[in-house]
């Protein structure tokens, strides 16, 4: 029995399956990621050289210089127009299906949600949500990228800012903490589409103590694997899906 057909089988047989995802899942819908050659971090633009990367989505950005912070946002973070690609319409449809319990994703670009998966733990935040840093009121995934306003404002004068978690901040607690319980409660957890160098994110698989730990990642991850009941791919998340849907034609 090969990879592929393994994965397939201990599919199957698991009805608590959890996809712990990273920005390799979305890569295939058009969405860079941040480390890569070709990520967010390696693509050069005059106006933002001067800053660090990792700076420009921090939370010392937006405090120090937020019409820089905001520039970046609009120029680089707006996936309203991506679609989803065959990963994550593969894991909604696990759902529908009742096999996967929960999606715990680092990224932020909603597209789960977009695909029809309902139980999702968004790690890191969101660009689908907006709220007004002052009186906490709510705005849609819109106001930032189209306001006309270098520094988008409340009502109250507060600066609107988006869900997402930026370095310096903490992680959601009630999204970490449901996504803690579902890998705790899961028979079988796949990871996919990360280079688990993100903590303390990269650190919750340890909660993890099913029976099957899958990794699936274009790179050979250094991460201790039971040869009996776990296993490891080196493709793109979205090949070894489609490989998988095909098994049962």
């Amino acid at each position: 029995m090969n990879k592929l057909e393994t994965l397939k089988k201990w599919i199957d047989e698991c009805d608590s399956i959890v996809f712990f995802g990273g920005a390799g899942v979305s890569t295939e819908s058009g969405v860079p990621d941040f480390r890569s050659k070709d990520g967010l971090y390696n693509q050069h633009d005059v106006k933002f050289d001067a800053y660090r990367p990792e700076y420009l989505l921090s939370h010392s950005c937006l405090r120090d210089h937020p019409e820089v912070f905001y520039e970046f946002y609009r120029q680089k973070m707006d996936t309203r127009n991506i679609e989803p690609d065959f990963a994550h319409c593969f894991l909604a449809d696990l759902e529908k299906k009742g096999k996967l319990t929960a999606v715990v994703t680092q990224n932020i670009d909603g597209l789960h949600q977009k695909a029809g998966s309902r139980n999702v733990y968004e790690i890191h935040g969101t660009t689908g949500r907006n709220y007004c840093a002052r009186c906490g009121r709510p705005f849609p995934a819109d106001y930032i990228f189209e306001s006309e306003e270098k520094i988008p404002r409340c009502q109250c004068g507060g600066m609107v800012r988006c869900d997402v978690t930026l370095y310096e901040e903490q992680l959601p607690e009630e999204a970490v903490e449901g996504a803690l319980r579902a890998i705790e409660n899961a028979d079988m957890l796949i990871i996919g589409g990360t280079s688990l160098q993100v903590y303390p994110a990269a650190s919750y698989i340890h909660y993890f103590s099913g029976k099957h730990l899958v990794v699936i990642n274009r790179e050979k991850l250094n991460i201790s694997l039971d040869p009996e009941n776990d296993l490891e791919i080196n493709d793109s998340i979205g090949k070894v899906f489609k490989a998988v849907k095909a098994l049962y034609c």
